[in-house]
């Protein structure tokens, strides 16, 4: 939700502002793109989005599924009054097995003792727990391997009180559209679900494609697909192709707060790391590490002032950093764009990651709380 003006954050000048009309065409496009069924995935505070409200429209868009990590994350949003089929996709531990099915969570079922367990918690309430087998299929995390599943399967198709739904795996290297790994996973995970029609078994909802396998790999997108950071209009990694027409959602923007006149061989910031080498303009904006502005970025990032890109220099504080804008001008609440669009100049959250030396996802979910998020339509 938009900040009221009564609330503290609403008087902070450095805000993150999320295009929903952006949200919608993404999904629109993803959609049109794979044909299939979509689930949103709005861990992570919704890639650093905001859960709540991402989940709200996307869910008045007519998103098929959503998915997060955490129990806690599924708990807002039912509590949200999200009424959409929610999966937990991370792992659990046996006393929060009551939880998903009082809260009406679909549960990621990873081995035969997580499906005992959720069992018995279903016995004792005397309704039906909703479940996805996760499938290992290369990445080492959670889930039972693929070479071994049939046992896990046939236990699964055979419990009186889990609904199977779903079966998964997760993709490790499909953001690369060159690396050969995405392929095997997807025969093994083939091989798995093959075991449902050995023993006579209706196959379950099968879903594999992340973003990457979305953007890259179509064999993989079976009966439904997770975009991830792609519903958010960014690109997974550097060597992903853009072969869906999504846009940035996001927008991170801050105000000049001072200005002054720094004289040649004067340090500035923490540990006198860059100092200027004639006399020049700097100001100051009121944004830093604290909020989630990579400390990585001192003097290596930058921003739009103007229409103009000017250089972060000197170390990223907690709380602010410094720019040069050489001999230009600039007055204290003119705007600073650390992420989005000013005239014909843009930063991408793609180039600030590349800059700090970060992943995309790193820079998106570091976005912290501190920072107030405002929710337009473009």
């Amino acid at each position: 939700m938009n900040a009221s003006p009564e609330d503290p954050l609403s008087q902070r000048p450095s805000r993150i502002r999320v295009d929903l009309d952006r949200l919608s065409h993404n999904l629109r496009s993803i959609r049109a793109h794979v044909g299939v069924p979509v689930m949103g995935i709005v861990k992570a505070n919704a890639y650093g989005h905001g859960l709540v409200p991402v989940a709200r429209h996307i869910q008045a868009q007519g998103v098929e599924q959503l998915g997060v990590a955490f129990l806690e994350e599924g708990i807002v949003l039912r509590q949200a009054g999200i009424t959409l089929p929610i999966l937990v996709m991370g792992g659990i531990f046996g006393r929060q097995a009551v939880q998903f099915i009082e809260h009406d969570l679909e549960v990621t079922v990873s081995s035969l003792d997580k499906l005992r367990q959720i069992e018995a918690a279903a016995e004792a309430l005397g309704r039906k727990a909703v479940i996805h087998l996760k499938i290992d299929t290369g990445m080492e995390r959670i889930g039972v391997h693929s070479y071994s599943a049939a046992p896990f399967i046939e236990a699964a198709v055979a419990s009186r009180w889990c609904e199977l739904k779903g079966i998964y795996s997760h993709l490790a290297c499909a953001d690369d559209p060159g690396s050969p790994m995405t392929l095997q996973q997807l025969e093994r995970f083939q091989e798995a679900c093959a075991h449902f029609e050995r023993i006579g078994a209706p196959m379950p909802l099968r879903h594999l494609a992340n973003s990457g396998g979305i953007l890259h790999f179509p064999q993989t997108h079976l009966d439904m697909v997770r975009p991830g950071i792609m519903l958010y209009g960014v690109l997974p990694d550097p060597v992903s192709r853009r072969t869906v027409d999504v846009k940035p959602v996001l927008s991170l923007t801050s105000q000049v707060i001072y200005f002054k006149v720094v004289k040649a061989g004067n340090p500035v910031s923490y540990g006198a790391t860059w100092a200027p080498t004639r006399n020049t303009r700097v100001v100051t904006v009121p944004i830093g590490y604290g909020d989630g502005y990579p400390r990585g970025l001192s003097s290596r990032g930058q921003v739009l002032i103007r229409g103009h890109a000017y250089p972060v220099v000197g170390r990223v504080c907690m709380d602010q950093f410094m720019v040069d804008i050489g001999d230009d001008s600039a007055w204290n609440e003119d705007e600073v764009v650390l992420i989005g669009e000013q005239g014909d100049a843009a930063i991408t959250v793609e180039s600030l990651a590349q800059a700090a030396g970060m992943s995309a996802y790193e820079v998106l979910v570091g976005l912290n709380l501190r920072i107030p998020r405002e929710y337009r339509y473009s």
